[in-house]
């Protein structure tokens, strides 16, 4: 067996190793494991240790190389957590180390978004930048969305992939790297010499006062400065009138980040969320600071793709009824995953631990048995329970109907504009990104910047350069979410992702539809007071009925 096989087999023995620690804990739960467990769990990992050797010898290709890792961890782990559930995950060192960054929040680097795309013209796929953050060494620098990397730090950029272009770009704080780029309507490539810095990477990527006294906030993951960013933008606005919590797209994240936001929502004492499992003591988390008397209505705006953690704080907001949800049923991911750590800390499994359930007992977590992980993941509907006839029935606070088994269901539907078949054309040739660049490099504009007809006979030449077929009819049938796309990736370019985010959002018909339900947030809010001072006046604890 070869050294890069060795190292790779003993990486599956230690993580056998650690699953059988964690069946330890949990066999001290419910029984003392038996010696003929001990000796199962031997067995098979004997068998499996005889399987590979079997396949690394004789082979028709020589497993050597990389392909010994990929046997490992691409096939051998992921292939028995897929047995257990969808969310029990492996990380090899490349994605744990990416799953510490994005807990953390911050980086070392320049601070740049980039992509790999195709380019149309020279029909080579290139490293893109699609924006840089706001105030980076890569912001400052001028450096912009649309440029494509020429070389970083003296290596040629073609044939890199994302990853090796980002680990390129990072490095310790203080230190130079030098990043030449190929830009629209330039002849020769721009040279920047950038100092590495500490980049943060917000969760809260957008808040402002959308309407006089109204916040809205966009929180796109709970990591471990998600608690903080949400409560600085909240007491930011000062006297509310309204909140607008947007998780739409939030896949979740950290436990200890959605209890935070909870907590800072609800009442000192109300419940938030519970852990129930086997290896470990079960867990009751309640807000321990509460909003200190501080009352506004609040919508919670969720989609289909709001997941784990964004549904705890939407359950728990729900369930108390201090916030309207309004939107899609979310995603319905009611596991949690305790991380172990490997090798020393290079490696990470992410194991199922508990069912999470909310303050009035809802499990969230939706049926996955007999169902693959594609439709799982991307055929929400058919994996969603047909109707509520099956689902488990709980009660608010105020005694409202709630459903358990699938994801939390908004109290208001509000379903997205789908797109034509036009607009779906222009989004996947990406139209609007290659499109700013162009035009910036002729022209100049302000924040008082409009999308008139003057922009839009351009962008029609640039469809038409780029063979894009359309019609006047196409126009005029989607011209404020053309004008809207065009503005977005302009200020962008100008002025930096804040200022065309803001764009999107002030435009956004279901943003602007969620609006309009902060007076039956008021009025839900003023119910559940009105009922929470009956029980603290005689008629028992607030919470009973949280718990039926």
């Amino acid at each position: 067996m070869t050294p890069r096989a060795r190292r790779a087999l003993l990486t599956l023995v230690l993580f056998f190793t650690v699953c059988a620690l964690a069946g330890t804990v949990l066999q001290r739960r419910v029984g003392a494991q038996s010696s003929a467990d001990q000796s199962q769990l031997r067995d098979n990992l004997k068998t499996f240790t005889d399987v590979y050797a079997l396949v690394e010898k004789n082979y028709a290709e020589p497993i050597a190389g990389d392909r010994a890792d990929t046997a490992i961890y691409d096939g051998a782990i992921p292939g028995m957590l897929r047995v257990l559930d969808p969310h029990s995950n492996f990380y090899d060192p490349k994605s744990y180390a990416k799953l510490r960054e994005d807990q953390r929040g911050h980086y070392y680097g320049v601070g740049m978004t980039i992509q790999l795309q195709h380019d149309p013209k020279g029909g080579k796929d290139h490293v893109y930048v699609i924006y840089p953050a706001e105030g980076t060494p890569a912001f400052r620098a001028g450096i912009h969305p649309g440029d494509y990397f020429v070389s970083i730090d003296g290596k040629p950029a073609e044939g890199m992939n994302v990853e090796q272009a980002a680990k390129t770009l990072k490095g310790p704080k203080g230190t130079h790297v030098k990043v030449v780029v190929a830009r629209y309507g330039h002849t020769e490539p721009l040279t920047f010499d950038l100092v590495r810095d500490d980049i943060p990477h917000p969760s809260v990527d957008l808040k402002y006062e959308i309407r006089p006294g109204i916040g809205y906030v966009h929180l796109t993951q709970f990591m471990e400065t998600s608690g903080q960013e949400v409560r600085e933008a909240i007491d930011g606005f000062g006297n509310l009138k309204g909140l607008v919590l947007d998780l739409r797209s939030n896949p979740g994240g950290l436990l200890s980040q959605a209890v935070d936001i909870s907590d800072h929502l609800l009442t000192k004492g109300q419940a938030i969320v519970s852990q129930r499992g086997r290896a470990y003591p079960d867990q009751n988390y309640v807000a321990t600071h509460g909003n200190g008397g501080k009352s506004f209505p609040i919508v919670v705006l969720v989609n289909r793709s709001t997941a784990s953690a964004a549904e705890i704080v939407s359950g728990a907001l729900q369930d108390h009824d201090r916030a309207l949800i309004v939107g899609e049923t979310t995603f319905g991911k009611g596991l949690v995953q305790t991380v172990y750590d490997l090798s020393e800390h290079t490696m990470g499994l992410a194991l199922t631990t508990y069912h999470y359930y909310t303050p009035s007992g809802r499990l969230i977590q939706r049926n996955y048995s007999g169902v693959s992980l594609f439709d799982y993941y991307y055929n929400h509907a058919g994996a969603q329970p047909a109707n509520d006839t099956n689902r488990e029935v709980k009660l608010t606070d105020a005694g409202r109907t709630v459903y358990g088994g699938g994801g939390i269901t908004p109290d208001e539907k509000i379903v997205a504009p789908e797109a034509n078949h036009f607009q779906e054309d222009l989004l996947y040739h990406d139209v609007f990104f290659r499109f700013a660049p162009i035009y910036m490099n002729n022209h100049t504009v302000d924040k008082n910047f409009q999308v008139d007809d003057a922009v839009l006979a351009e962008f029609k030449k640039y469809l038409q350069s780029e063979n894009i077929s359309f019609s006047d009819a196409d126009i005029k049938g989607v011209s404020e979410w053309l004008k809207v796309r065009i503005k977005e990736k302009i200020l962008t370019v100008q002025f930096g992702p804040v200022s065309g985010l803001r764009q999107l959002a002030d435009w956004d018909p279901v943003l602007q539809k969620a609006l309009s339900f902060l007076p039956e947030a008021q009025s839900l809010q003023e119910k559940a007071h009105k009922i929470a001072l009956e029980h603290s006046q005689g008629h028992g604890n607030p919470q009973s009925l949280a718990s039926r």
